[in-house]
């Protein structure tokens, strides 16, 4: 007796062979398969951080930048006379840029009280770095000035710390220097007291080298 066939594309015996894939678009993997190639897929990028992260992470950076701040600051100190503070050294600039400034005046420049200030330009004065002297206008106020030896430890210094600063800044684009200016401004803006007046660009004070 001849075996009835079953419907066309079945074989005999009624099973059905398992479906073909479908065929993916021109240049598209099947599914569960990778891209032609061979290549993995490209990771999912992560988020950005939220706005605390951020600061916590700028806060370490900027803790790591103070404490080499601190240590540079000692060292050019040094350089300038080995017994000087190196708070000290930015007043030596200060009068440096502006000439003989009365102590109110210097007070007030670089922030610090008179009591403070008068000791510092008293250790500054016995190692013949500055010098007062008698205003011929006011009599009873005392300009202080660099001394001659004063002005040329702090001239010796200006080369080798700009050497430095060369140095630090050698693997930096002049757009990357130009965007960080841009920011230290907007961050010094930030946390400039009130009342305070700005500074001008290029204004120099004691810099971390």
């Amino acid at each position: 007796m001849t075996e009835t066939s079953g419907p066309a594309g079945v074989p005999a015996g009624g099973t059905s062979p398992d479906p073909a894939p479908s065929a993916a678009p021109d240049g598209a993997a099947p599914d569960g398969a990778a891209p032609a190639g061979g290549a993995p897929p490209m990771p999912t990028p992560a988020p950005p951080p939220d706005k605390d992260t951020a600061i916590e992470d700028l806060e370490q950076e900027l803790s790591v930048l103070w404490r080499r701040a601190r240590a540079s600051s000692h060292r050019i100190a040094r350089e300038v006379h080995p017994d000087m503070e190196p708070s000290a050294y930015g007043l030596m600039v200060l009068l440096h840029q502006q000439g003989a400034m009365r102590l109110t005046d210097l007070a007030a420049a670089v922030g610090v009280g008179k009591p403070s200030l008068s000791r510092q330009i008293g250790m500054l004065q016995a190692l013949g770095l500055v010098e007062k002297h008698t205003d011929p206008v006011d009599g009873r106020a005392q300009p202080i000035n660099l001394t001659a030896v004063g002005t040329a430890r702090l001239e010796g210094t200006a080369a080798a710390r700009k050497e430095r600063s060369r140095q630090t800044w050698a693997g930096w684009e002049p757009e990357e220097l130009q965007t960080l200016v841009g920011l230290l401004h907007k961050l010094n803006a930030s946390v400039r007291p009130a009342g305070e007046v700005e500074e001008l660009p290029g204004s120099e004070e004691t810099r971390p080298d």
